[in-house]
C-alpha cells in the first residue's frame, strides 16, 4: 500500500470512529479519542462518529464536526456510568452505503464495535482497532475469573478480523502477540503540557484541603473501581500519616466504589470528577501521585501527573514503564509487590529533598512527550490502510 502525506491526499478523507465512550464522559479512552478526532479535523479530514446516546438531552446534529450518529445505549449492570451501544445492522449498512468511510476506527469491542466490524468487513471497508482496555484482566476484580479465557478469546477473534490493531505500550503488544493477536502496531500516548503543568498549582485550593504550603498532598486520579487497586493507595496513605500526620489524600474520579469508600474513609478528600483547567489545578496542587493500578493498557493519568510536577509511585508497566526512570523522574516498583509500593510512598514522604527532585524532573521529562508527533503516527496508519485504488 502507498503512503501519501501531501495535504491534498488528506482533504475529504472520511474516517469513521466507532466507540461506546466519548466526551463529556470522562475516562482515558474518551479523552484519547477526542484528541485524535480534533487533530484529524484540524488536518482536513472528514470525521463521523458512531456512539451510544449519553443522556436524554443528547441529540444528533448538535455540532457539525464531527458528524455524530447516536445509537441505543444500555448501562453495564453494576456500573451504570459505563454504557454499551446497540445498532441495527440495516441502519449501519444504509449509513455506510450513503457515506462510505475510507477507514473505520473501532475503539471498543462491545456490541456496537462487533456490529461495526461485521458490516465493515462485508462492505470491504478497512478497519483499524484500538486495544484501549484490558477487559480480560478486569474479571479477577469482579469475581468473574472463569470468564478471563473466554473473554481473551473473544478479543483475539475481534482484533484479528481488523486490518491493524494499535496497542499503547510495548509490554502489552508482546503479551497480545504471544496470545495469538495478529497485525499489531505500537501507538503510545502523549500529554498536553499547556494544560497540565506545575504553574497550575493553587494555594487557595490547598487551603480548602486543609493544607499549609509545605504539607504533603497525596493524589489519585482515575476510576474509583475495584480494578484500580485503590485499597493499596489508601494503605500507603495510612502509612504516610504515621510519619507525616498532617498529610492529606485526595481522590479525583467516580465509579462504583466512590460512595462506599467515601463513607469508610471520611478523612480522605473525595473531589468527584474534575475537568479541564480544574482538573489541571487539582493535579498541580498535589505533591505525590499514588497510582496502584495493575490493569492499565496505558495510564494517561501517569503522564498528566508527571506534567503537573508530581512525583509518581506506580508499578513498573504500561505508561510508568515507558516513561519513568526509577529514582530519576519517579519511582517504579515490581508489578504485584505491594510492600515495595508502600515503602516507596513512605520513602518520598520522608525525604522532602528527593520528593522535590523527582517532581522537578517529572515536569521536565513530560515536556518532551509531544502529542503532535503521535498524531502524525496515527495519521500514517490511517493512510497506509486505505487501499491504493481509493487514494486520489
Amino acid at each position: 500500500m502507498t503512503t501519501h502525506n501531501h495535504k491534498t491526499t488528506q482533504q475529504g478523507r472520511h474516517i469513521c470512529f466507532v466507540t461506546e465512550t466519548y466526551p463529556p464522559e470522562v475516562n482515558g479512552v474518551a479523552m484519547t479519542l477526542c484528541r485524535l478526532v480534533n487533530a484529524l479535523l484540524e488536518r482536513d479530514y472528514k470525521i463521523s462518529l458512531i456512539r451510544p446516546k449519553q443522556s436524554a438531552f443528547d441529540r444528533e446534529g448538535c455540532c457539525d464536526a464531527p458528524t455524530t450518529h447516536l445509537v441505543k445505549a444500555l448501562p453495564v449492570p453494576g456500573y451504570n456510568a459505563v454504557r454499551i451501544g446497540l445498532i441495527d445492522k440495516g441502519r449501519l449498512r444504509r449509513l455506510w452505503g450513503e457515506q462510505t468511510p475510507d477507514v473505520v476506527y473501532i475503539a471498543t469491542e462491545g456490541p456496537l464495535g462487533s456490529t461495526a466490524l461485521k458490516i465493515a468487513n462485508e462492505l470491504r471497508i478497512p478497519v483499524i482497532s484500538g486495544f484501549h482496555t484490558n477487559f480480560h484482566q478486569y474479571t479477577r476484580h469482579y469475581k468473574l475469573t472463569f470468564l478471563g479465557k473466554p473473554l481473551l478469546s473473544y478479543l483475539r477473534n475481534f482484533h484479528n478480523r481488523c486490518h491493524l490493531t494499535l496497542v499503547p505500550n510495548e509490554n502489552l503488544l508482546r503479551e497480545l502477540a504471544d496470545s495469538g493477536f495478529q497485525r499489531l502496531s505500537l501507538f503510545p500516548r502523549g500529554v498536553d503540557t499547556s494544560q497540565f503543568n506545575p504553574r497550575r498549582r493553587c494555594q487557595k485550593l490547598r487551603t480548602q484541603w486543609g493544607l499549609e504550603k509545605d504539607t504533603l498532598a497525596c493524589l489519585y486520579v482515575g476510576r474509583v473501581a475495584s480494578e484500580k487497586n485503590l485499597p493499596l493507595a489508601i494503605e500507603s496513605y495510612h502509612a504516610i500519616k504515621k510519619i507525616r500526620p498532617d498529610s492529606r489524600f485526595i481522590i479525583i474520579g467516580d465509579g462504583p466504589l466512590y460512595e462506599p469508600l467515601r463513607k469508610q474513609y471520611p478523612e480522605i478528600i473525595f473531589c468527584g470528577i474534575q475537568l479541564g483547567h480544574e482538573l489541571a489545578r487539582h493535579y498541580a496542587s498535589a505533591d505525590l501521585f499514588l497510582f496502584p493500578s495493575e490493569t492499565e493498557t496505558f495510564g494517561n493519568v501517569v503522564l498528566e501527573a508527571m506534567a503537573s510536577g508530581l512525583a509518581v509511585v506506580a508499578f513498573n508497566y504500561a505508561a510508568a514503564r515507558m516513561h519513568i526512570t526509577h529514582a530519576g523522574n519517579g519511582l517504579c516498583v515490581p508489578v504485584g509487590d505491594k510492600e515495595a509500593f508502600v515503602s516507596s510512598a513512605l520513602e518520598l514522604a520522608a525525604d522532602s529533598e528527593q520528593l522535590l527532585f523527582l517532581r522537578s524532573q517529572a515536569g521536565r521529562y513530560a515536556e518532551k512527550i509531544d502529542w503532535q508527533q503521535l498524531f502524525t503516527i496515527f495519521e500514517r496508519h490511517l493512510l497506509q490502510t486505505i487501499p491504493s485504488s481509493r487514494i486520489a
